[in-house]
């Protein structure tokens, strides 16, 4: 397993800037998250999977996913 180091910017959707969510339980496979990752000169938007209280968040670069461990 190889770590990388991403920077992220803040990049809202319209329902987030609301308030709102994107399915009404907040679960899902493929929800878009408030962030992007700049990755090389490209962004990609950082989405998440959740189920029960659990959610992973990855980015998809070229059909693959790349899992993000956190961004501060």
């Amino acid at each position: 397993m190889k770590t990388i180091y991403l920077d992220f910017i803040d990049a809202p959707m319209w329902y987030h800037t609301r308030g709102l969510m994107q399915t009404a339980t907040g679960y899902g496979k493929k929800l878009n998250t408030g962030k992007k990752a700049i990755v090389g000169d490209k962004e990609y938007r950082v989405y998440a999977t959740c189920s029960s209280n659990v959610a992973s968040c990855y980015i998809i670069i070229k059909g693959v996913k790349i899992y993000v461990d956190s961004w501060n």
